[in-house]
């Protein structure tokens, strides 16, 4: 029973399938790496999304707001990045004119919008490598597990009389390359479909504020 133990069946698997079931170990720690730093990543911009938009809502004084964010880009968040590129845009102009402030209405909405598509993208960055290591992970264990099985039947052709004992070994050893495959595609797969779906809910709320800043800048004409 002790032969048949996992760990002796990957110490004494084929060099193809070790190499196999070391790239998919690398992959699943890579993915498991990703998927938390990319959790904690979403959980500070839901955070954010929560924090500006109570402020926002409790003082109205939109030039007070906008002299309170940091003047420097890079040092705001993405809610305060994302006002402070459409409340910039809106006063850009002195002028007070109707059309004037059209204008600068206009300009601010298309500006909040690069600024958050900007943002989702930084929030999308990862997740195709967690979708490849998903789609990939089963092919790869698979191709594992059909090398060590054609060297099994291979080894088989030298043996006069084949039995479970000689035929089970090789068979388990390569069917551990697949199982190693789904230990790293499983957990990518639903981490994937979970955080897609969390950077879209991201993407709606900013793209409600977004509307909800520009009906103000509209009211302001």
């Amino acid at each position: 029973m002790d032969s048949l133990s996992i760990f002796s069946l990957i110490i004494n698997a084929g060099f193809v399938v070790q190499v196999v079931m070391f790239i998919l170990v690398l992959m699943s720690i890579y993915s498991w790496t990703l998927i938390l730093s990319k959790k904690k990543i979403l959980i500070d911009a839901k955070k954010d999304i929560s924090d500006f938009h109570r402020h926002f809502l409790a003082d109205t004084d939109l030039d007070k707001l906008h002299n309170q964010i940091p003047t420097i880009a890079a040092n705001r968040s993405p809610m305060e990045h994302i006002f402070g590129s459409g409340y910039g845009e809106f006063i850009h102009s002195q002028s007070t004119s109707n059309q004037a402030l059209i204008m600068n209405s206009e300009r601010a909405y298309r500006s909040m919008n690069t600024t958050a598509n900007n943002e989702i993208d930084r929030l999308d960055g990862g997740l195709s490598i967690l979708a490849m290591i998903a789609s990939s992970s089963p092919y790869i264990g698979l191709f594992g597990t059909v090398w060590g099985i054609m060297h099994s039947f291979i080894g088989l052709a030298s043996v006069k009389q084949a039995t479970i004992a000689i035929v089970a070994p090789g068979i388990a050893e390569a069917l551990i390359a697949t199982a190693f495959g789904l230990f790293a595609a499983i957990p990518a797969t639903i981490a994937y479909n979970r955080l897609v779906s969390q950077v879209e809910s991201i993407g709606n709320k900013y793209t409600a504020f977004i509307e909800e800043l520009f009906v103000i800048f509209q009211r302001q004409q």
